[in-house]
Order: C-alpha cells, then sequence, then structure tokens
C-alpha cells in the first residue's frame, strides 16, 4: 500500500510543471498519498520547484491542515466549542489522555488514534462530542468515552 501511495505523489510531481504557485497542491498530494508530510516529499517538491526544504517546511507548519507526523487509523476529534466546554469537554480530553498516553496532536505508537482538539463540530445538543473519523459520538462522559476508545482498539486488533 506505501508504494501505491508513494506512487501517486510520484504521478502528481511529475504531472506538476514545477513553478513555486504548485507548492500548495503539491503538498496536498504528499499528504494525501502518504496521510502527513514526509521529509524526503519535501525534498522533492523542494528538487522540482527550486523552493528551499526551509521555506516548504514554514509552509507545512503555517498551515494547520498539514502534519508533519503519521496519523493513527483513527482520527480523534474532540469537540471544545462552548457548548461541549461547559458539559465536560476538557474532562473527556483528560480520560482520552490518559488512556491513550497521548496528548491533544499526537498519535498513539500503535499509530491506532490520533487526538485533535477543534472548535466546534456543530452538535451542540449532543455535547460534549467526539467524532471518530466521520461517526459523532455525544453525550459523553469520561467513563463512556474509556469505553469507546477499548471498543474501537478491540476492533481494531480483530480485524
Amino acid at each position: 500500500m506505501a508504494e501505491s501511495q508513494g506512487n501517486s505523489f510520484a504521478r502528481a510531481l511529475w504531472m506538476t510543471e514545477g513553478r513555486a504557485r504548485d507548492l500548495i497542491p503539491l503538498l496536498q498530494a504528499a499528504q494525501e498519498a502518504f496521510g502527513y508530510i514526509p521529509e524526503r516529499a519535501m525534498e522533492s517538491i523542494a528538487g522540482l520547484t527550486g523552493i528551499p526544504v526551509s521555506e516548504i517546511y514554514g509552509v507545512v507548519t503555517f498551515y494547520k491542515q498539514f502534519r508533519l507526523t503519521r496519523r493513527g487509523k483513527y482520527m480523534l476529534k474532540l469537540c471544545d466549542g462552548t457548548a461541549c466546554h461547559v458539559n465536560g469537554s476538557t474532562d473527556l480530553e483528560i480520560a482520552v489522555e490518559d488512556a491513550l498516553k497521548i496528548r491533544r496532536g499526537q498519535t498513539d505508537p500503535d499509530l491506532l488514534f490520533t487526538l485533535e482538539v477543534v472548535n466546534c463540530v456543530g452538535c451542540c445538543s449532543l455535547a460534549p462530542v467526539l467524532m471518530v473519523e466521520d461517526e459523532t459520538h455525544g453525550t459523553l462522559n469520561p467513563r463512556k468515552v474509556t469505553t469507546l476508545l477499548k471498543k474501537l482498539r478491540t476492533e481494531a486488533k480483530s480485524s
């Protein structure tokens, strides 16, 4: 699978004319192909566009859409909007961090979970909310979120 991912990025490199204005689309192609922006992708883009790797790194770290590390199988988006915050999202964050031994923005060593805290997911009536990929889990408490994480870990191991 990694080979086909690299091939899609190689195709994106091949199809560009190597202009500086191609930087963002090339970074997006790398992110799509690898799930993050590896150093080798930045080096390839630098070689093609003539933009120094240090400048490319600056762009990658400036835009929140880009990641420099692999993400887990499950992207966890914990809502910390007003309704979720008032209803205990901070307690959920602590429970997730304790259960997975990671902090916001990190991925667990098994590459199963990546935790992001987001401003709002638009499900205020279900507060507090945790999105797992595109699935919404609401009216959570620390016990429920810990049970959910255990269930997801079990499912991942059995598949």
